[in-house]
């Protein structure tokens, strides 16, 4: 499950967690049940002067905060009852697997789902939207052709749409996948170097 948050403006940077029971020990408490694995559940925001980070509710407020991070930047006392005083809600460290994604990415329009998702080795995260006819888009070229073949939806462009995908946090991907990953790559060397000793020319006697 990952777990989405906005960062400061000035770092230009937008923070997701992604936390899975069986790949890393530790997950949110505040895990849904049910969630869909590799995709956003929950969502916090970074204070502006303390650096501390609050959760937010739901997907919506916390696009609308995303939305215009730089132009407006979060802090506490934004929250309910909340100040700089209080403890953060949650912090930034490699018990969960976090990715970097940037501010100031447009708001879902209406009826449209915006998903994101963490591939199974961890490399990069794949965005596409989930249309209110429940069809797919993974490119504006895909959000392009939808809209011209459904002239009935109003009042949204191309520009209301991202495929600009956070960054994950090497340092805190489950040692688990980084064994795997790196196995992995000492196996195809391995296997490349054995088919390139089958290849070598025989020196003539």
């Amino acid at each position: 499950e990952i777990f989405a948050g906005c960062g400061l403006p000035e770092r230009i940077t937008v923070v997701s967690e992604m936390s899975q029971s069986s790949l890393s020990p530790a997950t949110p408490t505040s895990s849904k049940k049910g969630s869909t694995p590799n995709t956003i559940g929950l969502y916090a925001v970074q204070c502006g002067e303390c650096f501390k980070w609050r959760l937010i509710s739901n997907e919506e407020e916390y696009e609308d905060i995303r939305s215009k991070l730089l132009e407006e930047p979060f802090t506490c006392n934004k929250k309910p009852n909340v100040s700089c005083n209080d403890p953060a809600d949650i912090e930034k460290d490699a018990t969960r697997t976090w990715v970097i994604d940037k501010p100031n990415i447009p708001k879902t329009p209406p009826g449209f789902k915006r998903k994101l998702v963490l591939r199974r080795d961890f490399s990069k995260l794949d965005a596409h939207y989930v249309t209110p006819t429940g069809k797919k888009v993974r490119s504006s070229t895909e959000v392009s052709k939808y809209l011209e073949e459904n002239p009935d939806i109003k009042g949204v462009a191309v520009s209301d749409f991202s495929f600009t995908v956070p960054k994950v946090v090497e340092e805190t991907i489950p040692k688990d996948v980084i064994e795997k990953k790196a196995s992995a790559r000492s196996e195809k060397k391995a296997k490349d170097s054995k088919a390139g000793d089958a290849k070598a020319p025989v020196p003539k006697e």
